[in-house]
């Protein structure tokens, strides 16, 4: 980390994809001088998952969440919920996830999507970890099944795409919630109002790389620095020092998510 930069985390990324096969240390070290602190690699399948957990075992600033999308929903039987127990079990995996409904693609019946939402939550109360929440255009359904499973869960709702009115109900709930590059795109007005209103306690950032990366560079592949870009928007939009942003989504991430090891001004 650059002396001076204020500690980020990072807290969904993929960093394990092929995408990143040619130089991924290397984006990691830039990650590392732009501020990050903490890396969360976020699982999407078994294979991701098991993937994430070895960059968290490999790396002392990673953290690991395994979890099946639910364009894989069908895969989420007794096998492979004895895998993610098992994974799910490893010291540096923090979350259950991405885990959740996709009603934009539909890649998988959303019958089979449902219940592989409930089997996973339910795993997540039985393990007693977090999880990160994928919802895309689903929103009254997840927080209808979130509200009949997650009773006594850390929920992070990982991308938050909804507007300022459901994540006043996400707040009620005691929800967090993690915006990413959508917050700087120029049709960006309803991620910056929920920004505008979001308590800093309840607030992580992230990328997603990548996917969705923030402007100047939307269209290209992201990297987790440039979550850096997203903590400015958001100082920009809530009108303070961007060194408040990150010490406190970074104190919202350790405590939401258990990053044993970290502070608000770095590894410890």
């Amino acid at each position: 980390m650059s002396p001076g930069a204020p500690a980020l985390v990072e807290t969904h990324c993929h960093l394990d994809l092929e995408a990143y096969d040619g130089d991924r240390r290397e984006t990691i070290r830039r990650a590392r001088q732009a501020g990050v602190a903490g890396f969360v690699n976020v699982g999407f399948n078994l294979e991701s998952s098991e993937r994430s957990v070895a960059l968290a075992r490999e790396n002392g600033d990673f953290w690991a969440s395994v979890g099946i999308h639910p364009h894989d929903a069908r895969e989420v039987g007794p096998k492979a919920l004895a895998t993610l127990r098992d994974l799910g079990s490893e010291p540096r995996v923090v979350a259950i996830g991405e885990i959740g409904l996709d009603y934009y693609r539909d890649l998988s019946p959303r019958s089979d999507q449902r219940e592989a939402f409930r089997r996973q939550l339910r795993l997540a109360r039985e393990l007693r970890k977090p999880v990160i929440i994928h919802d895309r255009d689903a929103h009254d359904e997840v927080l209808r099944i979130l509200g009949e499973e997650a009773a006594g869960l850390t929920v992070i709702l990982h991308c938050f795409s909804g507007d300022a009115v459901m994540a006043a109900r996400c707040l009620e709930e005691g929800y967090f919630l993690a915006l990413g590059g959508a917050v700087t795109f120029s049709n960006g007005g309803r991620a910056r109002e929920v920004a505008r209103m979001m308590p800093l306690d309840r607030l992580l950032l992230e990328t997603d790389s990548p996917y969705l990366s923030p402007d100047p560079y939307r269209g290209r592949r992201n990297e987790p620095a440039r979550v850096a870009l997203v903590a400015e928007k958001v100082a920009e939009v809530k009108g303070v020092d961007v060194a408040v942003i990150a010490r406190e989504t970074t104190r919202t991430a350790i405590r939401a998510m258990g990053l044993t090891g970290l502070t608000a001004g770095g590894p410890s």
